[in-house]
C-alpha cells in the first residue's frame, strides 16, 4: 500500500510539469510560464537549446504593444504575440540569436499584445500559423481575466 502512495505522488509531482501547455492549430506545446517581471526580463537567456514541442509563455499585466529582443538569447525563435482573447495579432519568425548585448534589435508587436509565446524559430512555418489563430491554455496555468481583471 505504502509502495502505490509513493507511486501516485511522484507521478503526480511528474504530471503537474506536463500540466503546463499551450495549444495552436491542433500543436500542443509544454511551456514554462514567465508571469513577473524578473522571469520576463530573464526569459530564454544564456539557454543552448530549446527542447522540441516545448516553449515560454509571458504574460503581462495588461495588453500592450509589446518589444521583445534576443538580448544573450542563444536560440532562434518566433516570437508570437496575443491579444487579451488571446488571438494571434503580431508574429516574428525566425528571429536570430543575438550577442551584442543592449545592441541587440528590439521586435515589436504589430498590435497591443498581453500574451507572447516563445517557440524554436521554424515552428509557426511548420503548423501554418496566421494571425487571429487563438492559443489554447492549459487549465494549470493561472490566466488573468481580462474583463475583471481577476484570474481565472
Amino acid at each position: 500500500m505504502a509502495l502505490a502512495v509513493l507511486l501516485g505522488w511522484l507521478l503526480s509531482g511528474c504530471a503537474s510539469g506536463m500540466d503546463r501547455w499551450v495549444e495552436l492549430e491542433g500543436t500542443r506545446y509544454q511551456v514554462e510560464v514567465a508571469a513577473d517581471a524578473a522571469s520576463r526580463a530573464q526569459g530564454l537567456m544564456y539557454r543552448d537549446s530549446l527542447e522540441d514541442g516545448h516553449g515560454m509563455l509571458f504574460i503581462h499585466e495588461e495588453q500592450a504593444p509589446q518589444a521583445y529582443w534576443m538580448k544573450n538569447t542563444r536560440i532562434p525563435l518566433d516570437i508570437l504575440y496575443f491579444d487579451n482573447e488571446r488571438r494571434l495579432v503580431s508574429q516574428q519568425r525566425d528571429v536570430p540569436p543575438c550577442s551584442a548585448g543592449d545592441r541587440c534589435p528590439p521586435y515589436p508587436s504589430e498590435a497591443p499584445a498581453r500574451f507572447v509565446l516563445e517557440l524554436n524559430a521554424g515552428e509557426a512555418a511548420k503548423i501554418g500559423l496566421r494571425n487571429g489563430a487563438v492559443l489554447g491554455v492549459s487549465p494549470a496555468i493561472a490566466v488573468p481575466d481580462t474583463s475583471a481583471g481577476r484570474k481565472r
